[in-house]
């Protein structure tokens, strides 16, 4: 074990957010490692999937103690699928697990699954419904968390799907449950597609999409400042897009405009483009997985709207939210325009001025804030 901790010591979180109290590896990794020592030791290598891994702990950790190959993983978030690929070149281990989409590829005939369990309840269930749709009747789940997010409610979520449920002693603030006895299925419960009357389109939305196939209220807020965001523009950009509703309104608003829409989690990208195809906007809106547009070319758009996430992972940290706002003072064309909406307690009109551009407060209501920034000649001279 030893051996172990001094590899998961060695891994970092990079690309994502780094910082003193924010952690690559936790207790809850080390506990799901630890209960599932004995199922990943009696287990084929090829039959051995992990889910949610965050930057890596389950995948290389499982990995060094049992000299595993062809593991399958599959991780939402692209920030953690760079974090574990970085890791695991770092440690000449890239040839030992395969990235795959949730599905079929990723759990047929699996016996062993690790699962660090997602916070959103319809995420769990889309996992959940996969894994007894596609892995071994035999299957056996180790799914594990921090004991501060964890809820009753994940239980009757894996119940389901699963006919046994149970939880492991907790250690360091964290716990497992160990699931077994896959349900027989019927028809797959995600995506699902709902219709938003006072937009007049239809959401998509797998399970991992922020807010399901609802309008979460701060977009429902920045899409009331639509008509005066840069009248002009040819090229827009809806950053951190999530299921897609931003980038299809502006699309329907304005035909002449092209608008690409960038999330770096799977579930959101998926849902976006499935949003943007039964909203018949296909031809206008692209959907890329991207870590904050940084695949997008520099001085390229004219338009960014935003609704930043205030959490990295678990954790309440704006660092996601930073590197959102810096990306944007790159990619915008001089005179182009950020609107951003944000919760008005974190106050990010200064962070948004130094890296953006001037910047002013558009709109305010109870909770959320809205400002317009513009990115001046000056700005664009001084990156």
């Amino acid at each position: 074990m030893a051996a172990i901790e001094d590899v998961l010591s060695r891994l970092r979180r990079y690309p994502d957010v780094e910082a003193l109290n924010l952690y690559a590896v936790d207790a809850a990794d080390r506990l799901i490692l630890d209960v599932a020592d004995e199922a990943l030791a009696s287990t084929d290598s090829g039959k051995i999937a992990i889910v949610g891994d965050a930057y890596g702990a389950l995948t290389i950790g499982a990995v060094t103690a049992h000299d595993l190959r062809g593991v399958r993983v599959h991780q939402d978030l692209l920030t953690g699928e760079l974090a574990l690929a970085n890791n695991a070149r770092a440690l000449g281990l890239t040839d030992r697990y395969t990235a795959y989409p949730l599905g079929r590829e990723l759990l047929a005939d699996v016996r062993v699954v690790l699962l660090r369990l997602p916070r959103a309840l319809a995420g769990l269930a889309e996992v959940a419904d996969a894994i007894a749709r596609y892995a071994d009747p035999e299957v056996v789940v180790v799914a594990g968390g921090r004991d501060k997010y964890l809820t009753k409610s994940m239980n009757d979520v894996l119940a389901q799907s699963f006919s046994e449920v149970r939880a492991s002693r907790g250690r360091q603030k964290s716990r497992t449950l160990l699931v077994s006895g896959p349900k027989p299925v019927g028809d797959p419960p995600f995506p699902v597609r709902d219709r938003l009357d006072d937009l007049d389109l239809d959401v998509v939305a797998h399970g991992a999409a922020f807010s399901g196939a609802r309008l979460d209220i701060g977009t429902r807020f920045l899409l009331e400042h639509l008509k005066w965001m840069k009248p002009d523009a040819r090229e827009a950009i809806d950053l951190g897009c999530g299921t897609g509703i931003l980038a299809v309104k502006l699309a329907k608003a304005r035909p002449a405009l092209k608008v690409l829409g960038t999330d770096q989690s799977a579930a959101a990208v998926a849902s976006a483009r499935a949003t943007v195809a039964v909203n018949g906007v296909a031809d206008r809106v692209t959907v890329v997985r991207d870590d904050a547009m940084s695949s997008a070319a520099d001085n390229s758009a004219d338009l960014v709207l935003c609704n930043p996430p205030f959490h990295v992972g678990a954790a309440v940290h704006t660092g996601s939210a930073i590197k959102m706002f810096a990306e944007t003072g790159r990619v915008l064309r001089p005179g182009g325009e950020l609107w951003t909406v944000f919760n008005s307690h974190l106050n990010y009109r200064g962070v948004i001025e130094r890296m953006v551009g001037r910047t002013e407060v558009v709109g305010r209501n109870r909770k959320f804030t809205v400002t317009r920034s513009v990115r001046g000649l000056h700005d664009a001279q001084q990156r």
